[in-house]
């Protein structure tokens, strides 16, 4: 390709709006434009970087036994409300109605849709295992769209999902995909983390993320360097600090407290640590308040309390819930209630003599302790993990990290299949349901993951296994006709080899070449210029390096081979 007749054109300055690296530089480089927020198109630079990606996936989930299908985009509603998942996805369901009024969305994902097809088509435990995959559009209404491709409203995804007779067949399955997708990652060259992650609205049973660790990530990876264990902070568990030890139970007391709402302020006014006191957070799940009680020096995880209430929506309480309960905000604790669900982290057991609130305006009780002064409904680990934590593991010191999720893979079990009707017949004649798994990747977020992973403050440096182009040839002197004859002759042996080459001929500085080359980001630049016809070699260098090496030009071709192996 020569950059003159190149599709999409090369900027300075990145819009203001661009805040993460990737999505600064792809703006740039022109490998991307902006339809609408969430919703992008593709240049060509861009395209060929996705469509390297896709045949990495595509080849690896053909050697693990996938079969690659393709389904629609629209769908019939119904079919997520026989699954209950309309109101698990919420908002970010997009959804229509055609001109017979007839209610469809534009799926997200496609799990109703292709448990509709096996369960037409599976009829005994002979037509299993089944991996069946597809590269497909994708589309949430998210309500933050950001980051360029890192969270979009219309994407592409891979997903593959799993049809096996049981649980063990499924970890077959699954362990298959982890393979799969550790080689996936290892051909894109981007290293990346599996860590143990929550399921959301798609639901199941085990689940792992696979993260691209880069500053600008928004998942927060708690990790542990001696025995290896990793987690998403959604679902990372970790042994919490004990509060200072106490000789034995004191007996309850009511002190005032005047102004005194927040745990920092209790804690000073009592001359306490805030892991001897109790802090009450309200909630509304599924429309039901909730009352949660946890220790005052740690936060709630509210996936987990999500996942420990079985609910598809928790939020926050407000003001008006909280008041027309006669809870008091500030003063609140579960000592004496028992008219609302209570919920407490496991913490509230480790200590003892607790300070929380009395339930009446400026005033706190002291050595509150569990069981003694109060109950609750329900005891979970609820609590949020964070860094300097124990390793639930092995006790070391948690430490953290900032990832792109680019890969998610989930055991599922029967939930779809029971949900839909999708059994075979075991070989004793027995109907049972097949026992299933998905696995999806992101193929624009990995692309825009590499970016953030491999950058300086020049541009994009890209891993060669998905550059757009191997080779950028920057002919110095268009208006020089022995550069010009000797740059077109090194691009036409170098496409002869099979290689793929981009040529600037453009008639532009060399400053201006030098930038832009940088800013593209191709492996390899290849300079040719008054100065290297005069001596017949050709400056070449590769992206990350600073200095070029000089190479006779009739070398030029088996060198740059050599380069790339």
């Amino acid at each position: 390709m020569r950059m003159s007749q190149l599709f999409g054109r090369t900027l300075r300055q990145a819009p203001a709006e661009a805040e993460t690296v990737s999505h600064q530089l792809l703006l740039r480089a022109g490998m991307i434009h902006q339809v609408a927020a969430g919703v992008y198109s593709c240049l060509p630079l861009a395209w060929r970087v996705l469509r390297k990606i896709e045949q990495i996936v595509r080849e690896e989930m053909d050697a693990a036994g996938g079969q690659e299908l393709m389904m629609p985009v629209l769908q019939p509603l119904e079919m997520w409300q026989e699954t209950g998942r309309d109101v698990a996805f919420g908002e970010n369901l997009f959804t229509l109605k055609d001109r017979r009024q007839r209610r469809l969305c534009l799926g997200p994902t496609h799990e109703e849709v292709i448990v509709d097809l096996v369960r037409r088509h599976v009829r005994s435990y002979r037509d299993l295992p089944l991996l069946l995959y597809q590269i497909q559009t994708k589309f949430r209404d998210e309500p933050r769209p950001r980051g360029g491709l890192i969270r979009v409203r219309e994407f592409t995804m891979k997903d593959l999902y799993s049809f096996d007779a049981d649980e063990a067949g499924l970890e077959v399955s699954y362990q298959k995909m982890m393979a799969a997708y550790r080689r996936i990652f290892l051909r894109c060259g981007l290293p990346t983390l599996a860590v143990e992650a929550d399921s959301g609205a798609i639901g199941g049973k085990d689940s792992h993320e696979f993260m691209v660790i880069a500053d600008s990530g928004e998942n927060q990876v708690l990790h542990c360097s001696r025995c290896g264990y990793a987690a998403n902070a959604e679902r990372a568990e970790s042994l919490k600090p004990s509060p200072p030890p106490q000789d034995r139970l004191l007996p309850l007391q009511e002190v005032a407290t005047p102004s005194v709402k927040t745990i920092a302020q209790l804690a000073h006014f009592l001359n306490m640590p805030p892991s001897r006191t109790l802090k009450a957070v309200f909630y509304v799940a599924d429309g039901e308040l909730v009352f949660v009680t946890i220790r005052g020096d740690l936060e709630v995880n509210e996936i987990k309390l999500k996942r420990a209430l079985g609910a598809m929506d928790v939020r926050l309480a407000n003001e008006d819930e909280v008041k027309r309960a006669g809870l008091v905000a500030g003063s609140a604790s579960p000592v004496g209630l028992s008219d609302i669900r209570r919920v407490a982290d496991l913490s509230i057991s480790s200590g003892a003599n607790f300070a929380v609130g009395a339930n009446k305006e400026g005033y706190h009780l002291v050595n509150a302790n569990y069981p003694r002064d109060f109950q609750v409904d329900l005891m979970a680990d609820i609590a949020l993990a964070e860094v300097g934590h124990g390793c639930p593991k092995c006790q070391t010191p948690l430490q953290g990290s900032r990832g792109i999720e680019v890969g998610h893979v989930f055991k599922l079990g029967t939930f779809f299949s029971e949900k839909l009707g999708a059994t075979y017949l075991t070989a004793e004649g027995v109907q049972k349901p097949i026992v299933m798994g998905c696995y999806g990747i992101g193929i624009g977020r990995l692309l825009a993951a590499a970016i953030e992973q491999n950058h300086d403050n020049r541009g994009i440096i890209w891993p060669a296994p998905i550059a757009p182009y191997h080779f950028h040839i920057c002919a110095l002197g268009a208006e020089n006709p022995p550069v010009v004859a000797s740059a077109e002759e090194l691009y036409r042996r170098l496409q002869s080899s099979g290689l793929e080459v981009l040529l600037d001929d453009r008639d532009e500085s060399a400053g201006v070449k030098f930038n832009d080359a940088d800013l593209l980001g191709i492996p390899y630049r290849l300079v040719v210029s008054p100065k290297t016809v005069a001596n017949g070699v050709v400056e070449i260098k590769e992206r990350r390096e600073k200095e070029p090496t000089l190479v006779p030009l009739e070398q030029a071709v088996d060198y740059v081979k050599a380069c790339l192996q």
